[in-house]
Parts: C-alpha cells; structure tokens; sequence
C-alpha cells in the first residue's frame, strides 16, 4: 500500500509505531461524518480496534463500512497531515483485547486509568473492528 522507505512512508511508519491515539471517522445513517479518537495498534497490515458492542462507530460501520483514520498534528510537533481510507470490518475469529501483546503492552496504563483490569476492558469492549487502509495520503 505505501512504501515505507519514501520520507512520508518514513513519517507514515513513526506514526504508527507511537501515536497512542488515531481519529476514526465513520459515516452515521444523516450522512454525516463522525470523528472519535480511539486506541489502535497497526498489525498484519491493517487497524485494529476495540469497542463496546453498542457504540454509534458499531452501527454505522454495519450501515456503511467505508471508513476514514488520521492522526493529530500541531504547529509544534509532528506537523504530517496522514490520512487513510478503507473498509472496515468485524473480526469474529479474532482474541480479546487483554489476549493481544502488542495491544495491552500500548495500552495497560490506559486500562488502569480507567479502573478496569485487562480482562473486564476486554468484556466491556468486546467488539473488535479490523481496517483495512485502501489508500493513504497525506502532506508535510
């Protein structure tokens, strides 16, 4: 999908190994888009997510599961504008949050702000969501 040997593929890559959060936009049944940050990890080339089974995301990714993902900038750090599209889609087969290193390694400190342990995050947010970028783009 991006060649990640190019500067932006190089920024594109930094991004996903440390931002903590990524903006997911879905598209809800007014046509209107919906950003909200969420936790993610990048693995086997697409997002991975978690959430609770009745959040608004859910819904409108059954309705429509073309979807959008871009990090923050700002005028002092990264200043690279990253944006990717795709489809995303429900990950049945999946393991539970608590169950994916890469995920509780990133996030455990979040879990335990939110007075949760890893297993009662992974009960509450059961749902796991799987993006697969189509395209990306993006500028400095």
């Amino acid at each position: 999908m991006i060649d990640l040997s190019t500067p932006f593929g190089r920024a594109v890559k930094q991004q996903l190994e440390t931002q903590y959060v990524i903006w997911l936009t879905t598209i809800d049944s007014n046509l209107t888009p919906q950003p909200r940050p969420v936790w993610f990890i990048w693995e086997q080339n697409s997002f991975l997510i978690f959430s609770k089974p009745d959040a608004h995301k859910v819904g409108h990714i059954e309705k429509n599961p073309r979807v959008a993902l871009n990090f923050n900038t700002d005028e002092t750090g990264d200043k690279h504008v990253i944006i990717f599209t795709g489809e995303a889609f429900f990950d049945q087969n999946g393991p539970p949050a608590h169950e994916v290193s890469a995920y509780l390694k990133k996030y455990e400190s979040g879990i335990i702000a939110l007075d949760m342990t890893p297993e009662g995050f992974s009960m509450e947010y059961s749902r796991a969501i799987r993006i697969k970028p189509t395209n990306v783009r993006g500028w400095e």
